[in-house]
C-alpha cells in the first residue's frame, strides 16, 4: 500500500498549443498508454481471479460480510472486522496484487516503448490500474474494465518535474517526451500567485470538444492555493459566519443558515441536455440494429457468448461525437451549477452540518415486488438512479466539503439513524413516520395551525444538532423557531411566485 503523503497540494490547469505534427506524436503516446494500462491488467486480472477463488479468499470474505451485515454500530463493526481486512492484505500480497506488484509487471511492457514513454510515466499508468483494483477491494465497484479504442486513456503523469513531462516555469514551455509545446502565456493574478509555489509533477489531459481533442496541461502544487480577490479588494467567494444545515435531495437541496433558507433545484439546466441525448441515443441504436441485423437475436437482445463484427455508418460516428460532446457539456454545467450553489451557501455560514446518505443504495433496485391499488399492476422497481445520475448529489457535497475546509471552515455530517430528522417534532419533542408523499409537516403552533415544507424543516433541524452530530439541541430550536418560520415564509412565497410564472418547479417541493 502507498503511504499517505500529508502535505497538501492543489491542480492549475494551463491551456495548452500543441502544432500539427505535436498532436499526432501526443496521440500516438496516449495509445502507447492504453496499450500498457491493458497489457497490465491483462497480467493482473489472471492473479485476480485466481485469488477470488481460492477457499481463503472466499471464508474472509464471507466472515467480513456476516459482520456488515449483523453489526450495525461502526464502531464495533471496524473492531470486529480489522482481524480480517489484515487477513485480506495478507493474501493480496501473497497473490502478488498490489502497487509495487504492477510496477514490476510495467517494467516488461515500457521496454517496448522506451523511446515514447520513461519509466515513471508507465508507473504512473500502473497506478491507475491498481486505483481501479482499490475501488473493487475498498470501494463499491464490481469490475474493471479495459480501455477500448473507442473509451481510451485521457491522462498521462509523472512522479516529478524532472523527466518525462516537464514545465519550465520561467521559459513557460512544456517539454513532453521530447516535444517542446506552448502553454498560454496570459495569466491572471491568481495563476501567476499560484506558480511561485513548488510543482510537484505534471499531468498531461486531453478532452475531446467538437470532434477534436484539446490538450490541458495540470500542475499538481504544493501548498495552499491562493486567494481570489473581488476588484474592491475583498476576498472572493469568502465564508461567512454561523451555521447551516443541508437536507440534500436526489433532485432539490434544502438549506437554512441564520438570515434565509432556500429550497433549489440541483442543476435545473441538465433536464433539457438528458432530452437531446435521448433524442440520439435512440438514433444510434436503430442505426446499429438496422446495420447489423445478424447480431441481435428474434426478441431484439444482443447475442451473447460469440463474438460479434459491428459495422457503423458514418452518420452513426457522427452521432456518437455529438452525444460525447452532449456529455461533455452536461458534465461541466454541472459542475458550474455545483460550485456556484456552494460557493453561495458557503459565503453564509462558516460550519454546515448535513446528513450522511448512501446514494449507492438509493441507486439500487428495489427487491420488494409491490402491486398498484388502484390498477393491480406491478409497480416499478426503479428508484432514484437516473435523477442521482442527472443531479449528481453526492458530487454537490463533495464539493462543499472541499471549499469549507479549505476556507478554515468545519463540515459535519450527522448521523440519520439517531437524529432522525425526518420524523421529528421539536414542539412535541415526538417521532412520527411520514410516507415519502407527505411534503407538509402541520404543526398546531401557538393556537395556530401552521404549514412546514418538510425539507425546510429538515434542514432546520439538521442546523440545530450537537457538534458530534448525533442528538438535536430542543432548547436551540425553540429560541430560533419563529425566525425560521419568518424566512421559511418568504422562501415559500417565492417559489409559489415562480409557479405563477408558469416556470417549472419539482414536483418533490409540493407546491
Amino acid at each position: 500500500m502507498k503511504k499517505q503523503n500529508n502535505k497538501s497540494n492543489y491542480i492549475l490547469n494551463l491551456k495548452l498549443f500543441p502544432e500539427k505534427y505535436q498532436k499526432d506524436i501526443i496521440d500516438k503516446i496516449f495509445e502507447i498508454g492504453r496499450k500498457i494500462y491493458n497489457s497490465v491488467l491483462n497480467v493482473s486480472l489472471k492473479r485476480y481471479k485466481k485469488m477470488i477463488n481460492s477457499k481463503e479468499w472466499k471464508v474472509n470474505q464471507n466472515k467480513t460480510a456476516k459482520i456488515y451485515k449483523t453489526i450495525k454500530d461502526e464502531k464495533e463493526r471496524k473492531k470486529l472486522a480489522n482481524p480480517f481486512f489484515e487477513k485480506r492484505k495478507e493474501l493480496l500480497n501473497k497473490f502478488g496484487l498490489n502497487e509495487y506488484s504492477l510496477h514490476n509487471d510495467v517494467k516488461v511492457f515500457q521496454k517496448n516503448y522506451k523511446k515514447n514513454i520513461n519509466s515513471h510515466i508507465a508507473q504512473k499508468t500502473a497506478d491507475q490500474v491498481w486505483q481501479s483494483y482499490e475501488k473493487i477491494f475498498f470501494g463499491n465497484d464490481k469490475k474493471i474494465y479495459f480501455k477500448s479504442y473507442n473509451k481510451p486513456l485521457n491522462s498521462l503523469e509523472n512522479k516529478n518535474n524532472k523527466t518525462g513531462i516537464i514545465y519550465d516555469v520561467k521559459n513557460n514551455i512544456f517539454k513532453f517526451q521530447g516535444l517542446n509545446i506552448k502553454v498560454q502565456s496570459e495569466l491572471n493574478d491568481y495563476e501567476t500567485k499560484a506558480l511561485e509555489n513548488k510543482i510537484c509533477y505534471c499531468r498531461i489531459v486531453r478532452k475531446f470538444i467538437r470532434g477534436k481533442y484539446k490538450y490541458i496541461l495540470q500542475l499538481i502544487l504544493e501548498g495552499v492555493p491562493p486567494l481570489k480577490y473581488n476588484k474592491d479588494g475583498s476576498i472572493k467567494n469568502d465564508i461567512g459566519k454561523g451555521e447551516c444545515g443541508i437536507d440534500n435531495g436526489t433532485q432539490t437541496m434544502a438549506y437554512t443558515a441564520d438570515t434565509e433558507c432556500k429550497l433549489i433545484e440541483l442543476c435545473p439546466r441538465i433536464q433539457n441536455i438528458e432530452n437531446e441525448k435521448r433524442k440520439i441515443q435512440r438514433y444510434m441504436d436503430r442505426s446499429r440494429r438496422i446495420n447489423n441485423p445478424k447480431n441481435f437475436n428474434e426478441d431484439d437482445t444482443v447475442k451473447r457468448d460469440i463474438k460479434l463484427i459491428w459495422k457503423t455508418s458514418k452518420k452513426y460516428l457522427k452521432a456518437k461525437n455529438k452525444l460525447k460532446g452532449i456529455q461533455r457539456k452536461q458534465a461541466d454545467i454541472r459542475k458550474l451549477e455545483h460550485n456556484i450553489l456552494a460557493n453561495k451557501i458557503i459565503s453564509k455560514c462558516s460550519i454546515i452540518k448535513t446528513e450522511k446518505i448512501s446514494y449507492k443504495g438509493l441507486q439500487r433496485k428495489s427487491k420488494e415486488t409491490t402491486t398498484n391499488e388502484k390498477t393491480k399492476k406491478f409497480n416499478k422497481k426503479k428508484r432514484f438512479g437516473k435523477s442521482i445520475a442527472n443531479k449528481a448529489p453526492a458530487m454537490f457535497l463533495n464539493i462543499i466539503k472541499n471549499k469549507i475546509t479549505a476556507k478554515g471552515g468545519v463540515y459535519i455530517e450527522i448521523n440519520t439513524q439517531k437524529t432522525k430528522c425526518s420524523q421529528y417534532n421539536h414542539l412535541t419533542n415526538e417521532y412520527i413516520k411520514k410516507e415519502l408523499k407527505e411534503r407538509w409537516n402541520i404543526f398546531n403552533y401557538k393556537n395556530k395551525e401552521i404549514h412546514i415544507q418538510r425539507d425546510l424543516y429538515s434542514s432546520f433541524l439538521i442546523k440545530n444538532t450537537d457538534s458530534k452530530g448525533e442528538k438535536i439541541n430542543r432548547n436551540r430550536c425553540n429560541e430560533q423557531f419563529d425566525d425560521f418560520l419568518e424566512i421559511h415564509n418568504k422562501e415559500i412565497e417565492r417559489l409559489k411566485q415562480l409557479k405563477s410564472k408558469h416556470i417549472k418547479i419539482p414536483a418533490s417541493i409540493g407546491i
